[in-house]
């Protein structure tokens, strides 16, 4: 299991509740790991396009390691996300999913549906995520092109 990570974290109003949840199961379950608030609340209407901006410029700096996204389905975080340069993001509803997009893919911005996703199954995406490390081998030719084709 990876450990020490910087977490950046955001959500707009349809994924906040479970951003808030999560947030404090990194704080009591993954002691190993940081995590910072980009922003989001229930009372307030945001643009999923802010807070993603937000927690992707953080991620593909280096200043964070990962990040997590919520909205209300997680399609338009991950939508967004994947338009920053140096950002793979994926919207998962499982662990199994969450493993393979670390392993295989070498994600590093997850997306969650806080109207999809309980609390329950959200805490053993993110625990399963940040505790996966990228496979490299004959995957990482694969990441190469994805980045080849982000620089043209």
């Amino acid at each position: 299991m990876e450990k020490n990570l910087k977490l950046a974290v955001g959500s707009d109003h349809g994924g906040a509740k479970l951003k808030n949840e999560i947030l404090e199961y990194i704080k009591k379950e993954l002691k190993d790991h940081s995590a910072d608030d980009f922003g989001g609340s229930e009372s307030v209407s945001s643009d999923y396009p802010d807070m993603a901006a937000k927690v992707c410029e953080k991620v593909a700096s280096g200043e964070y390691d990962m990040g997590i996204l919520f909205c209300g389905t997680g399609q338009g975080m991950a939508i967004y996300a994947n338009k920053v340069a140096g950002i793979r993001a994926v919207c998962v509803t499982d662990p199994t999913v969450a493993r393979f997009t670390r392993e295989h893919n070498d994600a590093n911005v997850l997306c969650i549906g806080g109207r999809i996703s309980g609390f329950e199954i959200a805490a053993d995406i993110v625990k399963t995520f940040i505790g996966t490390r990228f496979a490299g081998g004959r995957h990482q030719r694969r990441v190469d092109k994805i980045n080849d084709r982000e620089k043209r």
